[in-house]
Parts: structure tokens; sequence; C-alpha cells
């Protein structure tokens, strides 16, 4: 009888064994899900969600087929540093998140804690690599330094003369990007006429609107999102103002033009070139429009983070935090956004940025 139960805990240790070693891999993606940038959460979770589909469908990750866990941050920093806790608990392998600069900092350092590797598709606030916690701390979207020197350049170069607005909306992404607008407007010698600051989540902005329209403002940079962004132009519009409205990428959802109506229209914005028009993402995106969707904004940026992570760990042959982030230096990685190769700082070697307009409801590259 005791050969026998030992025979019977020898079986049963095995098949525990064999069982884990074909478990799943999990991953995750973690954004605004709720709130009133929910928008940008969906993108990433269908960016996450296809990705994860596709891989699998080729037999997964080193043999193992992943398993996405999504969480919800709703941009707000306390609720994502309790998010990245969650995602270490449940002991994923990787974070393709998260979206606001605000939620990518603080969170960062529970993922380096972990041993979690973290790659942002959409935090640019320069503070989140130049600051890092640790070496696993990586974004494939650019920066707001670099993306600031393109608007600023633009303003001074286009609107000389013209009376300048920038305000913010003292977020780590809104002040962050209209801190560097501002840097490259003053370094072209031109100086704004205004600066100022807004609350996000308000629906009146008329007071903030009089100020700029008693200033007689021309054309007015907003650092924040499109929710505000598009109640401003929008009661700019209601108060006989004909101000040029520019912004960043986060003007770039259907969204923005849900709020403003007619009155976003020729309204600016900074993003990266389109990755829907790029050839290596074709079939990716073939593959989402089958479903009905539009792989705009940051869909296919949470795509190619877990494309880097995935090539990462194909080369490392394992998922190992510090193998995985030695396998990361000095490679370049195929993805639908294009090459990536990522500097001693985690992030993207030579992003681009072009100006986008909203025109009939749609927007895109000038």
């Amino acid at each position: 009888m005791k050969e026998l139960l030992k025979a019977g805990v020898a079986l049963t240790f095995g098949l525990a064994l064999s069982g884990a070693a074909h478990a799943d891999i999990t991953i995750a993606t973690a954004g605004p899900m709720t709130g009133q940038y929910a928008s940008f959460g969906a993108q990433m979770k269908e960016g996450a969600e296809q990705a994860v589909a596709d891989f699998n469908a080729k037999g997964g990750v080193l043999g193992q087929k992943l398993a996405l866990e999504v969480g919800d941050d709703a941009c707000d920093p306390k609720q994502a540093v309790a998010v990245a806790n969650q995602m270490a608990g449940k002991k994923i392998a990787f974070m393709a998140g998260h979206f606001c600069s605000g939620s990518s900092i603080p969170a960062s350092a529970v993922y380096s804690e972990a041993s979690i590797l973290q790659i942002s598709p959409a935090s640019t606030n320069p503070k989140y690599t130049d600051e890092r916690p640790g070496p696993g701390t990586y974004r494939v979207c650019g920066r707001d330094d670099i993306q600031g020197k393109v608007a600023g350049g633009y303003i001074a170069d286009k609107f000389k003369g013209k009376k300048i607005a920038i305000i913010d909306d003292k977020s780590p992404y809104g002040k962050g990007l209209a801190d560097e607008t501002r840097k490259a407007v003053n370094a072209a010698g031109v100086k704004e006429d205004l600066d100022d600051e807004y609350n996000a989540g308000e629906k009146d902005y008329s007071a903030l609107v009089s100020k700029l329209k008693d200033a007689k403002i021309d054309v007015l940079y907003v650092g924040g999102y499109h929710t505000e962004a598009g109640l401003i132009v929008r009661q700019m519009r209601d108060q006989g103002m004909k101000t040029q409205l520019m912004s960043g990428d986060a003007l770039v959802t259907d969204e923005y033009w849900q709020i403003t109506g007619d009155a976003g229209e020729g309204t600016l914005m900074t993003f990266a070139p389109d990755p829907r028009k790029n050839p290596a993402a074709a079939a990716v995106v073939k593959e989402f429009q089958d479903k009905k969707i539009d792989p705009e904004g940051y869909v296919l940026y949470t795509y190619a983070a877990v494309q880097v992570w995935a090539q990462a760990a194909t080369m490392a042959k394992s998922t190992d935090y510090d193998k995985v982030v030695a396998a990361l230096k000095d490679t370049s990685f195929d993805t639908v956004l294009g090459p990536i190769k990522f500097d001693a700082k985690g992030d993207v070697v030579n992003p681009a940025y072009v100006f986008y307009i909203w025109h009939n409801g749609k927007y895109g590259e000038m």
C-alpha cells in the first residue's frame, strides 16, 4: 500500500509539473478603461487582444499560449499603483501600459520592484524614461520634448506676429507637452501673449474662453486631452472666435469630433506618421477592419509593444525579466509601426512627429 501511495504521489507530482510546463504566459495591458479618457483604454485593449490572438494562432510564445489581463486605472495615479500591485500579485510577465504619463510614472516603480517589464504604448512625458526606476521601463511612442519642438517650431514659423496662448490641464502629460512647446516657441524668438491653466473634467470653460477672447488670441495651444480641448473649441466658436486650436497626440480619437461637431474643423495636432498606412501593418489593419474596428490612435502602438516583448522573449528563450531586458538592448524589432530600436534610456531611437488636421469629421496628415 505504501508503495502504491508513493507511486500515486509521484504521478500526481509529475502531472502537476507537466501542467505547469504548458501553463499560459500571462501578460497585461492597463489604461483608462473607464472615465472620460476611456476611448484610449479601448484602443489599448483592442490592440492587446488582437496581438494575443495572433500570437496564439501561431502557437504562442516559447511554445506557450498567452493570456491577457486588463487593468483599469482611469488615468488616476493612485489607481494606477493599485493596478500595478494587482498585476504583480498575478505574476504577469509583461505590462503593455499604461496610457497616461501620470499613471505610467508611479506604476513603473511597482513593476521595477516586481521585475516586470513595462512598455508603454502612449506615455510621452520625458520623466517616464529619464527618471526610470530600473532597466525594464520602455515606451514605443515618442516624447513630449520632441513633440513640443515640432509644435513650437510650427507656431513660431507659421503664426509669427499673431497673438499666441498656451494653456494646460496641469497633468504630467498636458503640462509637460505645453512646457516643451513653450520652450520651442521661445527658442525661436517668439513670446506667447497668454499662459493659463484649466481644470480637467469640467464642462464649462466660458470664463477661460472669455479671457482668450479679450486678449484677442489668434492661436491657442492646448496641452491636454481631447475631451476638454473639444469643449474649449466648441465654446470658442459659440462666442464667435475663429482662433486656431492646436494640440498633441491626445486628440487622435474620433471621439474628439463627436464632442466638437463642426467646431472641430481645422484643428491641428501632432502625432507620429499614421501607422495604419505602414505596409508592415497591412495584414493586421485588415484583421481589425474585418472586425469593424478602426485601429486608430494607440491600437497599433499597443500591438507593437506586445510584439517587441514577444520577440525579445523568443530571443532570450525565456520570459525572465533580466534575460528579456538584456535582449532588448541594441536590437531592432519588426513591428506594425516599422522597425523599433531603443536607446539606453528605453526610448525609441529617432521618433518622428508630423501634423494632422481635422476636416469633415476625419483627421489626416497634412
